[in-house]
């Protein structure tokens, strides 16, 4: 019988399930299992829905690993899961009302009046994060304003991995990195700000209302003997602490300080790893919390892999055809430049923002266009590389790109090209998952959650050198951006 640990990444999109050799690491199967689709500006889900898919997807996972493996004997699980989305319950623990994700827009209005309220350095400097629409406080503060009655029923305050977690233990529980993203947590000083919910939305016992935030080697607890049974795990097996996506793909991918990472998903996000506290009145940065004790800082941007994905549609081909096209696009310094603003956006805080193209002429070519697509979404993530090191984060190491994004050589190149970086892959192709079972091994293990992703540290499948020196379109695309500055300019 193999000794395996379960890691979980519930995304927008999926769950999906990695099954690992407890002491090896080596993968054992995975499965995924979709949720329901979302289009913003109104993005929810019923908790349910991500309940039932990871039944679905643990099912299938321990399938296939018993098939090929022989009986597999799952001792631990963590799950990583989707930032921000506000998930409530009421009495008996019911989940009252479908989840308020982070992709979800409707919450921009709120996002501007705390941010007019408190102002932004104050945001920065106590929370480590300027509200936007994407950060849990703003959709409670729209709950607040727009379903009293739902909010009033409130016993217990959530976001994703928090409530899977519950599910998987009873315990109601979270983690530094998923706190810090909330906007009522200070992860400098690791305190929930309840003075400052209670001056928000009047008394309650927040205290109560909010989860235990762990510590980052800690475990969850136990799992449920119902947990146990409906995926099929050890009735003893150990719950990981959990923790947001990006964050737990750190550990999947062995990010170590100096590395770069940009995640091409359906949003894109650029992180790197610090032992220091990022605070950005800008509030361009996330200066959220890690899964090992230090903080995260990262730029996420809403519109990543859609914007190319668009491309593809408009110019009838698919992705490998659009990669092909943008390769053999010339790279002159006049080219036609994207800011990519398809949907709103989130860094910069423009949820009603839209795509604006530069530099057209009568001669465009597919080639130019499908350029301009891939150019635009690493721009917005390269510049958020150069604020993160402008706070003194050391990037100079190598930059790490994964996410659906990190099979097209197009993308490889050109975030070679736009920062001068050798561009690697690495054997994670479910980094999130990777990372929860990593999180898992560390806990049944007795190490830190930091030895234990050196130990299970991914080996490198690709090096993409930097070729042409793209930096000339630099300029010009923040001058195009920023005429969305107020937000309407379009």
């Amino acid at each position: 019988m193999t000794a395996a640990v379960m890691g979980v990444d519930s995304s927008t999109q999926s769950c999906t399930v990695e099954l690992r050799a407890l002491e090896s690491g080596v993968l054992l199967a995975t499965a995924s299992a979709h949720h329901p689709a979302t289009s913003p500006p109104v993005s929810e889900q019923h908790p349910d829905a991500w309940w039932a898919a990871l039944l679905l997807a643990g099912a299938e996972a321990r399938s296939r690993a018993e098939s090929e493996h022989g009986p597999v004997h799952i001792l631990g699980v963590a799950v990583g899961a989707q930032c921000h989305g506000l998930t409530i319950t009421g009495s008996q623990d019911r989940v009252i009302r479908p989840a308020k994700l982070w992709n979800d827009t409707t919450s921009g209005g709120q996002a501007a009046r705390l941010v007019e309220r408190y102002g932004a350095r104050w945001w920065a400097n106590e929370m480590g994060i300027v509200p936007s629409a994407a950060i849990t406080v703003t959709k409670l503060a729209w709950l607040f304003e727009n379903e009293p009655d739902s909010f009033a029923e409130i016993r217990r305050l959530f976001v994703p991995h928090d409530w899977l977690t519950f599910r998987l233990t009873g315990n109601h529980v979270t983690d530094r990195s998923d706190a810090s993203g909330t906007g009522y947590y200070a992860a400098a000083t690791n305190t929930w700000r309840t003075d400052m919910l209670a001056e928000l939305f009047g008394p309650r016992d927040w205290e109560a209302m909010l989860p235990t935030v762990l510590g980052p080697d800690e475990a969850a607890g136990r799992v449920t003997p119902e947990a146990a049974r409906a995926l099929g795990l050890d009735a003893s097996a150990l719950v990981g602490p959990g923790g947001g996506d990006q964050h737990l793909a750190a550990q999947g991918i062995g990010l170590v300080g100096g590395d770069v990472a940009y995640s091409l998903g359906t949003s894109g996000v650029v992180f790197a790893t610090t032992g220091e506290p990022v605070h950005d009145p800008s509030g361009a940065i996330d200066g959220v919390a890690n899964t090992t004790g230090g903080y995260l800082p990262l730029v996420c941007t809403l519109n990543a892999a859609k914007v190319t994905d668009a491309a593809a549609r408009l110019l009838g081909v698919g992705h490998a055809e659009l990669s092909d096209l943008a390769l053999a696009a010339p790279i002159t310094p006049d080219r036609p430049v994207l800011a990519a603003y398809l949907d709103g956006e989130r860094s910069p805080r423009l949820p009603a923002a839209r795509g604006m193209m530069a530099g057209l002429t009568s001669g465009i070519t597919r080639e130019q266009f499908a350029l301009a697509a891939y150019e635009g979404v690493v721009l917005g993530l390269a510049r958020g590389e150069r604020q993160i090191a402008s706070f003194g984060v050391p990037t100079s190491g190598r930059a790490l790109v994964i996410g659906g994004g990190a099979r097209s050589a197009a993308y490889r190149q050109i975030v070679a090209d736009l920062t001068g970086h050798d561009v690697h892959t690495v054997d994670a192709a479910e980094a999130t998952a990777r990372g929860a079972a990593v999180q898992a091994s560390a806990i049944l293990h007795g190490r830190t959650v930091a030895e234990q992703t050196r130990a299970w540290q991914p080996r490198t499948v690709s090096v993409t050198r930097p070729q042409a020196d793209r930096s000339d379109v630099f300029d010009r695309y923040v001058q195009l951006a920023d005429l969305q500055a107020d937000g309407t300019t379009y």
